[in-house]
């Protein structure tokens, strides 16, 4: 009998563009760079980068809590759930 999943093909090494990492501290330095020696063009994304800013701020409530639910809802023992529920209430 053959299962329904073949075996995962080894990865190779990620080239280290694909890090997220590496991405973010690039977008940083074109950003500084932009900012620098192109400041009017620099200007004219200041809508964009307020836009994302509030999108940020928008989704950061609901992330904390169905993260709080999520970690209740996981746990078996009521008392180890009420001590959560109170530390999440308290903060």
């Amino acid at each position: 009998m053959q299962t329904a999943f073949a075996a995962a093909e080894p990865r190779g090494k990620i080239p280290f563009y694909r890090h997220l990492y590496v991405q973010v501290l690039a977008a940083i330095a074109a950003g500084i760079l932009l900012g620098h020696f192109y400041p009017d063009i620099g200007a004219s994304l200041k809508p964009l980068g307020d836009a994302f800013i509030k999108l940020v701020k928008m989704v950061i409530a609901p992330v904390i809590f169905l993260t709080v639910a999520t970690g209740i809802a996981g746990v078996s023992d009521l008392h180890k759930v009420g001590r959560v529920a109170g530390k999440a209430m308290i903060y």
